[in-house]
């Protein structure tokens, strides 16, 4: 067995504990309500041991904070993940993340102790080719550092779970305030059937792996 974190323990209990369920994008393998709280050296050893496309994530969420819902536009980036969508990203993320910097504005200048800032993804009753995964972003100041909580509803430990850390590490970085913690509260999070063998080989030590997209 490699050097685990934090990551690598929650992908263990899924692989060791976790139920079976089918759904219409396949075979999954599953944990209810899991918890990630996670500090600066926590997020630096999984950035560090797993293979994320920061420069992709980086472009992807600035095109999210620009309120970008055209296809071409992610895939001009090398962005490819969201062509299933068709042509357009209806009631998507950037729906939502366009209201982000704003918000980013205003906790910066007024950096209050005493409020949560919060920012909501997904309306509920409104057509969506993709309804956002993350569906609740706290922001709140504890003695002078930042504390952001996530909610999210299902992810795909693979692929989505290290994306989403990594946005919401870049969100931490735009408030000017040293980080405390990160924590993702996970509603359901899963491993895809076809990609337990892989996942095996990832908690071996093996570089390199990659995960097949289950859409």
């Amino acid at each position: 067995m490699g050097r685990t974190n934090k990551y690598h323990q929650i992908l263990n209990k899924i692989l060791d504990t976790g139920k079976v369920q089918q759904n219409k994008k396949g075979c999954i393998r599953y944990l209810l309500d899991e918890r990630l709280c996670l500090t600066p050296s926590d997020l630096l050893d999984i950035f560090e041991t797993h293979g994320i496309a920061r420069k992709k994530l980086r472009a992807e969420l600035s095109l999210f904070m620009q309120g970008e819902r055209s296809v071409e536009r992610y895939r001009e980036a090398g962005i490819t993940w969201w062509d299933y969508c068709g042509t357009t990203l209806v009631n998507s993320y950037p729906t939502y993340f366009e209201k982000l910097p704003p918000l980013i504005t205003k906790i910066n200048a007024e950096k209050r102790s005493s409020k949560n800032y919060i920012l909501f993804l997904g309306a509920t009753d409104a057509e969506s080719n993709q309804a956002p995964c993350l569906s609740l972003v706290q922001f709140q100041i504890d003695a002078g550092e930042l504390v952001l909580s996530a909610y999210q509803r299902s992810s795909d430990a693979n692929l989505g779970l290290p994306a989403d850390l990594y946005h919401l590490y870049l969100m931490a970085r735009q408030i000017d305030l040293p980080l405390k913690s990160i924590t993702l509260n996970l509603g359901n999070v899963h491993i895809y059937e076809n990609n337990i063998e892989r996942t095996r080989r990832l908690l071996d030590g093996e570089e390199g792996v990659r995960f097949d997209l289950n859409v």
